[in-house]
């Protein structure tokens, strides 16, 4: 009988460490240039409101794209327990944009952590093919604090090019071979710009290479009430996700959800104080413009991995 329950035991204890569930991100935050905050999309708030919106949704674990070194810097020092890995894509140093991964500390253990571009050259930076700029995948191996390392997973996150038809094609086959070489049949988790949507016959080579799932389709509830790109106009609406979380084809996804938070700016008018329709009397409104973080929606799924 106590060799039975010691059985029973164990197996649940099994079960916990090898089915955490986890929430995961993917957030294209848009590179810091100087005409942007000349059209009022200042990155200092923006650094602002995506930390705190970051910090509020506490993920595990998320991908960022376009980050450049300063961005990378700022992130940290407003991010609650995170560290990251990645390098910049244009001398596998700071030079450029990373596709970094950030991780909870106190959550998630570094066991293993690379980077490859995406090219006919993947071990260096340089141009792939048709494309209009260098683009880099870095991946991690992750295991929970708790979990032991046969327990780990593998996640990459990459930023594919957005002019080179050929690059994104050749590009997304060459990510299958480096996620089927690196992860051998661990679970995998995908995050990325990939400037490809649902009905581009490039995401299918995704989808149809037996080790990856659309988080979107396989979650049991979703929260998206529009697409993943946004051109900094809230106004905008599209049905296009070109952002995704690809995940093993056994990965449990209770949720999945576009974030379309926003946050407001004084104008000219704000002064001018006016009352709403229905409203109490002691609430003032003032007119502010509304703006987005970033010109992508962030991408978060809530999901339990398989081991």
């Amino acid at each position: 009988m106590k060799k039975f329950l010691f059985i029973i035991s164990l197996s649940i204890l099994v079960s916990m460490s090898t089915s955490a569930q986890m929430l995961v991100g993917s957030y294209n935050i848009r590179l810091k240039v100087s005409s942007d905050s000349i059209n009022g999309n200042v990155w200092q708030k923006r650094c602002q409101v995506i930390c705190d919106q970051l910090n509020f949704m506490s993920p595990d674990i998320f991908g960022t794209q376009e980050v450049l070194h300063v961005q990378l810097l700022d992130m940290l020092n407003g991010l609650n327990g995170y560290d990251y890995i990645g390098v910049a894509r244009d001398d596998g140093a700071t030079a450029g944009e990373y596709a970094a991964i950030f991780y909870k500390k106190d959550r998630l253990r570094l066991l293993d952590q690379g980077n490859f571009w995406i090219s006919e050259t993947p071990d260096r930076p340089g141009l792939g093919w048709d494309a209009a700029c260098v683009r880099i995948c870095t991946w991690g191996k992750f295991a929970g604090q708790t979990a032991t390392n046969d327990d780990a997973f593998y996640f990459f996150n990459l930023h594919m090019d957005h002019v080179g038809v050929v690059a994104r094609r050749e590009g997304a086959k060459l990510i299958v071979r480096k996620i089927r070489e690196i992860a051998q049949g661990a679970p995998v988790i995908v995050t990325g710009d990939f400037n490809v949507d649902q009905n581009d016959e490039i995401y299918t080579i995704f989808t149809n290479s037996g080790l990856l799932a659309d988080s979107y389709h396989k979650s049991q509830l979703r929260f998206a009430e529009n697409g993943t790109f946004n051109s900094f106009d809230t106004d905008l609406y599209t049905d296009s996700r070109i952002d995704h979380i690809f995940v093993s084809p056994d990965t449990e996804v209770e949720a999945y959800g576009v974030l379309t938070n926003s946050y407001w700016v004084a104008n000219e008018a704000s002064s001018t104080q006016l009352k709403g329709h229905d409203a109490p009397q002691q609430i003032n409104f003032s007119k502010y413009t509304r703006r987005q973080p970033s010109d992508h929606y962030p991408v978060f799924v809530r999901l339990t991995l398989k081991p």
